[in-house]
């Protein structure tokens, strides 16, 4: 079965929502560890994002109703508790990552126009006031338009991302691959930096959108369609986003890498600040932007989904109306302004709130519904959904331990 057009949307449009602020903010924290351990990890990256992936677009298909999304499904399964309880995780789960968006297009415009164009520091509010206001305006369209808006700027973002690549080859320093961490070391670089490096290939807030739209689609052959084209997306995320990792950490030492982090800009723009080089000064901060605001789109319909489900669930109405559609935008709007103002840490955000609940919500919640639910058991098989769940904990733990320090 080939990828026909309406497939190949989807693809880049999944590979949009996660190149975005996982993946320039990737090689920061991936970076300090060392080349070696990031390069294991990287065999398990693919069977990691492909199967739970998979496992949470066919929660969702396998819904009594075609045209319901994942706060009505957990409801569906789970009943209405437990129902309230995930649809509240979903939604803390991704609306954090949107307020990093905020932070990180802001930071990334500030940055490019202090350095770059050596203009004065623009008033921040104003700055992210009108980022955030663009991003938002896309939204306001329905979602074939912005499908269709977000892969214009995704092809060029695939090609810019190779390029750069590329282009940091002559500035590898070889003598990184001669630094081999202790086991201890190693071990500990490779769980720590697990929960971000599943947030760099993360696309599970559109996966909800995904699916319903696959179903209405293709119908009877909605699952392996939806499988067909969540491999090529994995896929393509791993040979792009691993080989601009590996350029990066090849091209910086753990002290740059620090400097980058307490910045709290994308590893882009520091690659702009630090090379006295045209192609990287104005082309690097241009991929930042663009890979957030492609990512912005997936994870806004996932907070979205997400709140307007809790809205309807405490309120007890069966349908979204106008009202809580409207407040839903505007909260959601008014808090990314907020927070993109008082500029928190990006990573923090990543490692300590949208962390832990993708976790749960991408690698146990899917699992657990194929052994609960009798739509779902003959997509049971042992190996891969225990590959899934101890992926899961492990990331969990990471995370629970590093808020114990």
């Amino acid at each position: 079965m080939r990828l026909e057009a309406f497939d190949t949307s989807w693809v880049i449009g999944l590979f949009g929502t996660a190149v975005g602020a996982g993946i320039l903010f990737l090689p920061i924290n991936a970076g300090m560890g060392g080349f070696w351990p990031i390069a294991l990890m990287s065999l398990f990256i693919f069977p990691m994002i492909f199967l739970s992936h998979r496992s949470l677009s066919r929660f969702v298909l396998c819904a009594k109703h075609p045209d319901k999304d994942i706060t009505h499904v957990v409801e569906e399964y789970f009943g209405s508790g437990v129902g309230k309880l995930i649809t509240v995780l979903y939604f803390f789960a991704i609306y954090p990552i949107c307020l990093a968006y905020g932070v990180g297009i802001t930071n990334t415009l500030d940055s490019f126009l202090t350095y770059q164009m050596h203009l004065q520091p623009t008033n921040r509010l104003l700055l992210a006031f009108v980022l955030i206001s663009a991003m938002m305006l896309v939204m306001s369209f329905n979602e074939r338009i912005m499908l269709r808006f977000s892969q214009a700027l995704t092809y060029p973002l695939i090609i810019a991302l190779m390029g750069f690549s590329l282009y940091l080859i002559p500035y590898w320093k070889i003598d990184a691959l001669l630094e081999i961490p202790s086991p201890k070391q190693f071990a500990n670089v490779l769980w720590i930096t697990l929960p971000v490096l599943i947030f760099s290939f993360n696309h599970s807030p559109a996966i909800s959108a995904f699916s319903l739209s696959i179903r209405k689609a293709y119908k009877s052959q909605a699952l392996e369609k939806s499988n067909q084209i969540l491999f090529v997306t994995s896929g393509l995320l791993l040979i792009f986003v691993m080989f601009f990792v590996f350029s990066c950490i090849l091209c910086l030492s753990p002290l740059e890498l620090q400097a980058a982090r307490e910045q709290n800009i994308p590893i882009l723009s520091y690659f702009a600040n630090k090379f006295d080089n045209p192609i990287i000064s104005y082309v690097a901060p241009l991929i930042a932007f663009t890979a957030i605001t492609t990512s912005f789109f997936g994870h806004y319909l996932g907070a979205r989904e997400g709140l307007n489900g809790i809205i309807r669930k405490y309120t007890k109405q069966n349908d979204l109306n106008k009202t809580i559609k409207t407040f839903s935008a505007l909260f959601i709007y008014i808090t990314m302004i907020a927070t993109a103002y008082v500029n928190p840490s990006i990573l923090g955000f990543i490692e300590s709130l949208g962390g832990p609940i993708i976790a749960v919500i991408l690698f146990l919640l899917p699992v657990a519904a194929i052994y609960k639910i009798p739509s779902m058991r003959h997509f049971a098989n042992p190996l891969a959904d225990g590959f899934i769940v101890i992926t899961g904990l492990i990331a969990i733990s990471a995370i629970l331990y590093q808020f114990t320090q």
